[in-house]
């Protein structure tokens, strides 16, 4: 296989891997850092066994992925405060072609989905990944894992019970929860307390990633009148310099808070039956580096 040929496969797959990568870590630089691992043992293997790359390639980046999560999770338990995946910016465009496909992978990338994800097993989340986002059979992930199908099946039930237990149980219009983050941002500019009242659920949760690198809280916000006094206090006091832009993370909208030119943080709201249910707020410095977008 020609060096052109060899690097061409891998780019063409690159999609796939990052987003194996992603879900199983919920940091864009740990997953980048997993997939530049696939590329080097991908450059440097004897490829001439190998009948379909991209099982090959989902192979070794979910096995270096388990790996990684292992590390990440012993780091995470000495954290600083909520945990809240990386925001990662999203625009499948034309490598999604189909309606259904591109739902379910919408889906399995939301921040909620993937706060869920980081209480199983680095082994149920690598099962929970392959055949809920992209579709594996278990006989596949039985190879990619040295598992058994019997195996893999069982590990696949229990992520599967404990995510539907505890993800998010609606749909929402992609329109309303955009109209929403909109309406949300506006009464917060103006500090209208009643405004921000009006949009949120009684029961809203805010959760807020600083990473004890910057201001925030220290434990999650719970009711519509302290997140409410909570969101309000923050437009009082004010970001120098700000600037706040719509865009898309985590295949939803999301507000991206600029000070000075750099990001300062990301806002994202989970929306039901017309109210806000949970804002997440992410200001650890160092998951926004990748966001200082023109």
């Amino acid at each position: 296989m020609a060096t052109d040929t060899v690097t061409e496969v891998f780019q063409e797959h690159r999609p796939v891997l990052m987003g194996v990568a992603y879900r199983m870590l919920g940091r864009v630089a740990d997953a980048e850092d997993v997939v530049q691992d696939a590329w080097l043992r991908w450059s440097g293997a004897d490829r001439s066994g190998v009948r379909e790359p991209r099982g090959y390639l989902v192979r070794v980046v979910t096995r270096l992925a388990i790996d990684r999560l292992r590390q990440v999770q012993s780091r995470n338990e000495a954290y600083v405060g909520p945990w809240l995946p990386e925001p990662y910016l999203t625009d499948f465009g034309d490598t999604v072609a189909d309606t259904a496909e591109r739902a379910v992978l919408a889906d399995t990338i939301s921040l909620a989905v993937l706060v869920v994800l980081e209480s199983l097993s680095p082994l149920e989340r690598a099962v929970f990944v392959l055949r809920e986002a992209f579709g594996y059979p278990y006989a596949d992930i039985a190879v990619t894992l040295d598992r058994s199908e019997s195996a893999v099946r069982q590990l696949a039930g229990r992520a599967r019970r404990h995510v539907e237990e505890r993800r998010p149980r609606y749909e929402v219009d992609p329109a309303e929860r955009r109209d929403l983050t909109e309406r949300f941002l506006a009464a917060a500019f103006e500090g209208d307390l009643d405004g921000l009242m009006s949009l949120l659920a009684p029961d809203v949760r805010l959760v807020g990633d600083s990473g004890g690198l910057s201001k925030g809280p220290a434990r999650a916000i719970e009711s519509a009148d302290k997140v409410g006094r909570f969101v309000a206090g923050i437009a009082r006091k004010g970001v120098v310099d700000v600037s706040v832009r719509l865009i898309e993370a985590n295949a939803g909208p999301a507000l991206l808070v600029m000070s000075g030119g750099k990001p300062d943080s990301v806002l994202q709201l989970d929306v039901a039956d017309g109210r806000i249910q949970c804002v997440y707020i992410v200001r650890n410095p160092e998951k926004l580096l990748l966001l200082a977008v023109d």
